[in-house]
Parts: C-alpha cells; sequence; structure tokens
C-alpha cells in the first residue's frame, strides 16, 4: 500500500475542557497518513483516481472548525471516520498536536490509528 500525507496542517478552533479554553481559538496540527494504491492515478495522471490531499485538509479544516467538542480524542475520532467513510483509503493514522496546552511542553497531542 503506498501513503498520501499531509503534515502539520494548522487549524484554529475552539476545543478543550476548561472555560478558558472554550474562550478563544487554538492552534492544533495536524498529521495525517492514509493507506491507498497510488498506481492507477499514477499510470493515468489523474487526480481523480488517488485521494485528493488538498480536499482532505479542506474537509479537516471543515470539520475541526464547525463542531465543538471537549477532548482531543472526540476530534479524532471523528476525523478518521470521515477520512474512512468519504475517501479511498484502507486506513488513516491521524496526530495531532496542541502546542499551548501545557506551559512548560513545546506540544502535547494524541495520535490514533484506524482501518476501514
Amino acid at each position: 500500500m503506498d501513503k498520501v500525507y499531509i503534515s502539520q496542517l494548522h487549524v484554529e478552533t475552539i476545543i478543550g475542557v476548561y472555560d478558558f479554553e472554550k474562550e478563544s481559538k487554538q492552534s492544533l496540527y495536524f498529521d495525517i497518513e492514509m493507506s491507498t494504491d497510488i498506481t492507477p492515478a499514477a499510470q493515468t495522471d489523474d487526480i481523480n483516481l488517488t485521494v485528493d490531499y488538498a480536499k482532505v485538509s479542506e474537509r479537516v479544516i471543515g470539520l475541526s472548525e464547525s463542531i465543538q467538542v471537549e477532548l482531543l480524542e472526540t476530534l479524532l475520532e471523528k476525523l478518521a471516520k470521515m477520512i474512512l467513510t468519504e475517501f479511498a483509503v484502507s486506513d488513516v493514522r491521524i496526530k495531532v498536536s496542541k502546542p499551548a496546552a501545557v506551559a512548560q511542553a513545546a506540544t502535547v497531542g494524541i495520535e490514533i490509528y484506524r482501518k476501514k
């Protein structure tokens, strides 16, 4: 299987458990890796036969900005389900970093892996 990936996709959204986190948008950075067979697209030079990372990026940004959840875990589960449902991939790995969450850390985050 081949991999299509997106690295450090930046999203500004409201997410968090604490009241102060719900008052203003925070930066999230996504690393997304999706397994698919790129052979048909490579042979025909047709973007419709592969995973369009621009479209995936748009959907991740749109969903992340439009839903309000408290936990990164919840957001990642929703994003994984969306990617597996809407795009021709067999599995997805999503890592999210939340750099402002802990003052003493450069970043914190979650990583999940899901299959169809």
